[in-house]
């Protein structure tokens, strides 16, 4: 039994929330998603960049949404009954990030994440973490700390 203990502690488990863009599956860390909202009213701020969709209110508290797929180049995509902002909290900043729909929750032992493909100059390849197949999926882990960080240096959302 110490030895199972041991191989454990050695290759922990980590939780992914996951979810859907076109027909890429993408996945961020739980402990950095606050929670998965309905669409709701979303506010646009005139000057935004681009993949900035606006604000809400989140009892009291001003988020900003940001289209994903905009934002990792992919062709724009009406929102419907299946689209969720799925709030994340990194660094202390909130920050919505809309997607196609939320698949869900996965366990991933460290073992299985494998390092980030190089996919070229893509804007989108700044942020992936990694890559992990789950399920005869492959999941794109998206690295919200550089995600968000890059968004706070180049000075583009105020949050």
């Amino acid at each position: 039994m110490a030895l199972q203990e041991l191989q454990a502690a050695e290759d922990p488990v980590t939780r992914w929330v996951t979810f859907n863009l076109a027909n890429e599956k993408y996945c961020v860390d739980v402990m950095l998603a606050q929670e998965v909202l309905h669409l709701t009213e979303i506010t646009p701020v005139p000057g935004a960049p681009f993949y900035v969709l606006g604000i809400i209110n989140l009892r009291g508290n001003v988020v900003t949404v940001v289209d994903t797929r905009k934002r990792f180049s992919m062709a724009s995509k009406e929102a419907d009954e299946l689209s969720r902002i799925v709030i994340v909290e990194v660094n202390d900043s909130v920050l919505g990030m809309l997607v196609d729909s939320v698949a869900d929750v996965v366990d991933l032992r460290r073992s299985e994440i494998e390092s980030a493909p190089n996919v070229g100059n893509r804007s989108s390849a700044n942020y992936i973490q990694g890559v992990a197949n789950y399920n005869d999926e492959l999941l794109i882990i998206i690295d919200l700390r550089k995600f968000v960080a890059q968004e706070e240096l180049a000075g583009n959302i105020s949050f």
